[in-house]
């Protein structure tokens, strides 16, 4: 039995007894020496623990009508550190996103990181969290979350990027989905009549309403949202065949594009991915990214649309730059 389940053992057995227990019956339960015991309840009582001895009885025991809980306290050393990583890598990916919530919880793990002479622990500080394009969460992002796990509606002020419009919604929060880097909030929207994903630092507003939000089947929200490519909902209509050359082949083999994916190695060690999709633009920018290394074989709507990409990127760079073109300085 390793150190920290001792304790948390010692404040289950002196919980539950109705009298005092003997340092003799301790030790044999906690499989541990006299000396080992006697440190165990100093630490403890430092740590706030009301253990008293009682003389008469020849054994020890909590304070009778003294409450007392060791939360965190039965985790081994390297869950705590593990709780501790959870939360630096939340901090580097969020900076202030839920400091206020989570300080609480840091005290209360460094107080028993303490009782082993742990500290912070190396991990946490040689870890690394580099973000790239994300936007942050906004302004509304503890709006949101609060109505969420509340399920409670909310009246939203929108700015969608596509058509550059400030719209107002009534929606009932479902999820919240942190992808690529960015926050999206999956809601129905009571304007719509339908399902609908809002990146969160979008919001301009948001007031939550005491009306509860309408409950969507976890079935429905997968078959909606998660069934098609990429934060694009909707039902996937065509599988796209893309197939990458054998230099690429060892990434993309061992990447997951799509939780329903088919992928096989082909003879010249090159290699074939299949892909359901709805809206082809996330799919677009995934392809495009490995360059010549990539080639849409179906369908063909997908691979004209890339070509016509493509094409229209050649003109563009066999023409002088913009700056030659308008007499600006390079």
């Amino acid at each position: 039995m390793d150190r920290f389940h001792r304790y948390y053992h010692l404040h289950r057995i002196l919980s539950l007894r109705r009298f005092p227990v003997s340092r003799t019956v301790i030790e044999r339960e906690l499989e541990c020496s006299r000396p080992t015991v006697k440190r165990m309840i100093d630490e403890l009582r430092n740590y706030g623990a009301p253990i008293e001895y009682v003389r008469e009885q020849n054994g020890y025991r909590y304070t009778p009508g003294a409450a007392f809980e060791l939360p965190g306290i039965w985790f081994s050393p390297s869950e705590l550190e593990a709780l501790f990583v959870a939360e630096h890598l939340l901090e580097s990916a969020e900076p202030g996103l839920l400091a206020e919530t989570l300080a609480p919880l840091r005290r209360k793990l460094q107080g028993i990181l303490a009782l082993e002479h742990l500290g912070r622990g190396e991990l946490a500080r040689r870890v690394r969290i580099l973000r790239m394009a994300g936007r942050g969460p906004g302004r509304f992002f503890s709006a949101v979350a609060d109505a969420l796990t509340r399920r409670r509606r909310l009246i939203i002020e929108y700015h969608s990027r596509s058509h550059d419009e400030l719209t107002g919604r009534e929606v009932s929060p479902q999820r919240l989905v942190h992808y690529r880097d960015n926050w999206y909030l999956d809601a129905w929207c009571h304007a719509r009549k339908a399902l609908r994903s809002f990146a969160v630092e979008r919001i301009r507003s948001a007031r939550p309403r005491e009306r509860r939000a309408r409950e969507i089947p976890e079935r429905d929200l997968d078959a909606h949202f998660a069934a098609a490519y990429g934060i694009f909902a909707g039902a996937p209509v065509h599988t796209a065949v893309l197939r990458f050359s054998p230099e690429r082949a060892r990434w993309v083999a061992e990447e997951q594009w799509h939780p329903r994916q088919e992928g096989r190695f082909l003879e010249d060690g090159g290699y074939e991915l299949k892909v359901p999709y709805g809206d082809a633009r996330e799919l677009v920018m995934d392809v495009l990214k490995h360059g010549q290394h990539a080639e849409v074989l179906a369908p063909e709507s997908l691979r004209s649309a890339i070509a016509d990409i493509l094409r229209r990127s050649m003109l563009q760079y066999a023409a002088p730059p913009e700056s030659d073109r308008t007499g600006h300085a390079k």
